[in-house]
């Protein structure tokens, strides 16, 4: 158990301050299993006189227990002979690393960036990454997600250092389509006391996700602060590493994480990802019109489920959704056609179980377009030297 701060008042006994700690000592992260103690969330443990006092520093990503733990710990801490009254203090912001943005700070104040109020701050490279390249769509069910795995797996195949951010936060998806849904990730402490999370190493990549710091079914009901507080947190304090390229999985539509991304860091550049359908271009247009006003490098339009191809008949395609939606719409805004994914069952069975079809099935005729959609990025994105 992690010892708890020595009381404010000399006049405490430690052995008053111990009892305290070891009445808080059950209580665990929902996530990691992980005691609040050692996980330093809950710190200056202290009694003044009928009260314990205590101070509750959550990281963003946990922002979403506080009311529980708040909860469970008041609970165990009038449980304690003589405690009658229990006094919760909310931390500060944490610090972060020299050099990076601040995170917002989820529990009290509004962010910063295009959550808060006034000029977002400057945009700043996440260190160690070299490329960041988003992956966004106008709107949901488009396989948005599905392209941004499949397309990092297939950069790491081409022998690039690789990191996948799942951005979507209310609906993160990627744990699942990469095995690890029932993973949680390390938390350490930086050298200036923040929280730094340990990406899940899976599938020749690196990958962070809100799916892994949650329950299954667990929620995540949360303002625009909040939202922009962890995706700078996914973006800044993780310890991603020397990687060659961040692919961001971005949420569908036009909101906050989006602008968040767009505001936070420079980036190579954004991949719009729409099937043939006029219901899906008439919302790509958006979303692309969004990052062009804002400044960021659209390199490209992505046309998925562009023609089914059944598994007993390979040679044939089905444009079941239509067709050329996406070459129209790449025309239209003067970018390229980046790729056309034909929709194959292993597609759908590589994300259930966790394998994505790049891995799962490299000869069939979707793994080879995702192979071609990351090589045409790579090139475009990538330094030569980098690939040698």
């Amino acid at each position: 158990m992690a010892t708890p701060d020595p009381a404010s008042d000399p006049q405490t006994p430690s052995m008053d301050v111990d009892s305290l700690g070891a009445a808080l000592e059950p209580l665990r992260d929902a996530g990691s299993g992980r005691s609040l103690l050692e996980l330093g969330w809950i710190r200056r443990l202290r009694r003044q006189e009928s009260r314990a006092v205590f101070e509750l520093a959550l990281p963003g990503f946990a922002a979403s227990q506080r009311d529980r733990i708040a909860a469970e710990a008041r609970q165990a801490l009038l449980a304690v002979v003589g405690i009658q009254d229990v006094q919760i203090e909310l931390a500060q912001p944490e610090a972060t690393p020299t050099g990076s943005p601040p995170a917002s700070a989820p529990i009290g104040g509004a962010g910063h960036g295009a959550g808060g109020h006034g000029q977002p701050p400057p945009r700043q490279s996440v260190p160690g990454v070299r490329q960041v390249i988003a992956v966004s769509s106008g709107k949901g069910g488009v396989g948005k997600s599905t392209v941004a795995v499949n397309l990092a797996c297939a950069l790491a195949a081409s022998g690039l250092k690789v990191g996948l951010l799942d951005a979507d936060i209310y609906g993160p998806n990627a744990p699942t389509m990469l095995g690890v849904a029932d993973h949680t990730p390390e938390v350490h402490t930086g050298p200036e006391g923040e929280q730094i999370l340990v990406p899940i190493e899976t599938c020749g990549i690196a990958m962070v996700s809100m799916g892994l710091l949650i329950q299954e079914n667990q929620p995540v009901i949360w303002r625009g602060p909040m939202l922009n507080g962890i995706i700078r947190q996914f973006l800044y304090q993780v310890a991603w590493g020397e990687r060659d390229v961040l692919v961001v999985d971005l949420p569908p539509g036009t909101g906050d994480a989006q602008l968040t991304v767009a505001q936070a860091v420079p980036m190579a550049g954004v991949v719009i990802v729409t099937t043939p359908q006029q219901v899906s271009l008439q919302d790509a247009r958006r979303g692309l019109a969004m990052f062009l006003q804002m400044g960021v490098n659209v390199l490209g339009v992505v046309e998925n489920m562009s023609a089914f191809v059944p598994p007993d008949l390979p040679d044939r395609r089905y444009a079941i959704f239509g067709s050329g939606g996406g070459r129209q719409l790449a025309d239209e805004a003067g970018v390229p056609l980046l790729a056309e994914l034909p929709l194959e069952m292993g597609v759908l069975e590589g994300g259930d179980r966790g394998l994505p079809v790049v891995l799962a099935a490299p000869e069939s005729a979707s793994a080879l377009a995702f192979s071609a959609l990351a090589a045409e990025l790579a090139g475009r994105c990538v330094a030569p030297a980098t690939l040698a």
